[in-house]
């Protein structure tokens, strides 16, 4: 059976790792800050951090680099969704929202995999929605008060569990299930 090593501080994505990955593919965490590259495209950054992690760890790594990216705000937070997340929460992004009626925005998702001494490949995902007027829910964790998905009238915080696992990330983890069964 293969074993991965998901980079990452976050015990929410390693949850929904887990319940797409489990059992073909045991994941194990890895709690580690890696430099993370600046730039606006998630692919880019993914592969360099699981590149940099596996050369570290001489192990199967994976990481995931996801933002969401506000079409009005020239798609911002984007990349740097984690930052503006500390910086300003919520409610400094319901504030740049306000009085604006384009409310669309996409929420991306790049896992990347990487073994010791080889190149990484990276898999994307990508879900529509729109920005919600208030924070709205209890579930989840980081926009999800905020994210309100193509097709539904709710946030994803406020969806039960069996919804709460994003599609864009399960798009992009599913596309590295299917790389690591071959």
């Amino acid at each position: 059976m293969k074993k991965i090593y998901f980079v990452t501080h976050n015990p929410g994505k390693v949850k929904e790792f887990k319940q797409i990955l489990e059992p073909k593919i045991i994941v194990e965490q890895i709690n580690y800050d890696y430099p993370e590259l600046r730039h606006d495209d998630p692919m880019d950054i993914a592969k360099d951090g699981a590149k940099h992690c596996a050369e570290k760890f001489k192990k199967n790594i994976v990481v995931e680099d996801s933002g969401l990216f506000i079409a009005a705000l020239k798609d911002f937070p984007g990349t740097c969704s984690a930052y503006t997340h500390k910086r300003i929460g919520l409610k400094g992004i319901l504030k740049l929202m306000e009085g604006v009626i384009d409310r669309s925005c996409k929420y991306k998702s790049a896992v990347a995999y990487c073994e010791p001494g080889k190149e990484p490949i990276a898999f994307l995902g990508e879900e529509e929605g729109t920005i919600a007027k208030e924070e709205r829910g209890n579930n989840g964790f980081g926009h999800d008060p905020i994210f309100i998905p193509k097709g539904y009238d709710k946030t994803y915080a406020e969806l039960d569990n069996t919804e709460e696992l994003k599609i864009f990330r399960r798009t992009a983890v599913k596309k590295l299930l299917k790389h690591l069964s071959l």
